[in-house]
């Protein structure tokens, strides 16, 4: 894998990602409306917005009711369902100013049959050649591939991405079925788009199996370990292959790119079943992993509450707010430590991690940053687990992020680990 050569926004490395799905955020299911949950999400300690598409949604072969996010005809405008131009510009700044990023959901590969580009541009489109009618892309006939082999048309897909960088500031993409388009295009949207502003580049392809694409993005999806470790919990995977995602992963991504750890998105969610439907009991512990392993760690909009539902894709669906929030003190808790302990800085050279050697269904590692440690122990299984751990390498006194209790660890130790435990530790300087 060649190296990305791309300068790096210097706020990536203790981010983390909030995504935000606004037709189902609120009853309203507006831009106006979510800017009030604002103030809640930065107290939580969300760093970064990512907002799903807020373009208009193609009528014609449109699914459900309200269409797919994912199908627009525009590039360059707002959905009414959602609000106005003016409408986002003033919830960018609103959260600039409460020191949020935002990155917008950009759909590069395809768009919905009734895009203004099918008027105007239709050679900016592959044909189906067994139709003579533009190619629907692969299992979605609500949606029509676009041509990357046209310069005009990747020259118009620039400009349109440059538009929100232009007129509301954004600060970076989430790039949708990223590596469905040809890699060259994202290097050469990047080379021109930085020449604006410095942006984070997410893009949707599996860190192991799009490497590639890591050459123009500064993070992917760790899709891979998501769904092996639901695979884990449903007693078709086992923990010498988990172990072995994690050290292909630091390999892969080494002290350059990112994962994106994450247990629900509006995919997942939507069509293969909420995270309590996937992981039951380990799903806290895993919660845990993906804000303390090297990487970026993402939560989806209503996880907090949290949410026990499939949420519709193509219809209105209210997340079921009730004021209770009743996982927001462990999230916060999280993300506070991701973004003030410099042990859980991604993609940091001066960041080491070290593995521990635990029995069974467990994973214990410190993460290391000079003086600073992060210490994580997880047990993935039912039953309760003992682990003997060795302090020669790090003695001294932690504090326990949950309880806020303080330990002594010095020469070996034996602990009891709860069934589907966790314990996160940082070192008291």
């Amino acid at each position: 894998m060649k190296k990305n050569l791309f300068k790096k926004a210097g706020w990536i490395n203790n981010s983390n990602v909030y995504e935000v799905n606004l037709r189902q955020y609120t009853k309203e299911g507006t831009i106006n409306a979510f800017t009030a949950s604002l103030p809640r999400l930065r107290k939580m300690g969300v760093e970064t917005l990512w907002f799903m598409p807020i373009t208009p949604i193609a009528q014609e072969s449109k699914k459900g009711s309200l269409g797919s996010y994912y199908a627009c005809s525009s590039y360059t405008a707002v959905s009414e369902e959602f609000g106005t131009l003016d409408d986002f510009r003033q919830l960018v700044r609103t959260a600039h100013g409460m020191g949020f990023k935002v990155i917008l959901d950009w759909v590069a590969n395809h768009t919905g049959w009734g895009h203004v580009w099918t008027e105007t541009n239709p050679d900016f489109y592959k044909i189906d050649e067994q139709t003579g009618s533009f190619k629907i892309a692969s299992g979605m006939d609500d949606i029509i591939e676009l041509n990357y082999d046209n310069p005009v048309m990747r020259k118009a897909m620039i400009s349109a991405m440059r538009f929100w960088v232009d007129e509301c500031d954004i600060d970076g993409f989430r790039c949708d079925l990223a590596s469905w388009v040809t890699l060259d295009f994202w290097k050469e949207a990047r080379t021109e788009l930085e020449q604006v502003k410095t942006l984070f580049w997410l893009a949707e392809a599996d860190v192991l199996e799009s490497s590639s694409y890591l050459e123009a993005f500064d993070a992917a999806y760790a899709w891979t370990w998501m769904h092996k470790t639901e695979d884990y919990n449903k007693g078709k995977y086992n923990m010498g292959l988990l172990k072995k995602l994690l050290y292909e992963h630091d390999a892969v991504c080494g002290n350059e790119s990112i994962s994106l750890w994450f247990t629900s998105n509006h995919d997942e969610n939507s069509w293969n079943g909420t995270e309590y439907e996937k992981y039951g009991d380990m799903l806290m512990a895993l919660n845990v992993f993906s804000f303390t392993w090297n990487g970026m760690p993402m939560i989806y909009s209503g996880q907090e509450l949290p949410n026990y539902k499939r949420l519709a894709f193509f219809d209105k669906d209210v997340i079921a707010w009730n004021g209770g929030y009743s996982l927001e003190d462990f999230y916060t808790r999280l993300l506070l430590l991701k973004k003030e302990n410099p042990a859980l800085r991604a993609a940091d050279e001066q960041v080491k991690t070290r593995f521990f050697d635990t029995p069974g269904e467990t994973i214990v590692y410190m993460r290391q940053n000079g003086d600073h440690r992060v210490f994580v122990w997880l047990n993935f299984g039912s039953s309760p687990a003992e682990i003997k751990l060795d302090h020669e390498k790090s003695p001294g006194t932690y504090r326990n992020v949950f309880t806020g209790t303080s330990e002594k660890f010095a020469g070996t130790t034996s602990h009891i680990l709860e069934p589907f435990g966790y314990r996160v530790f940082t070192s008291i300087l």
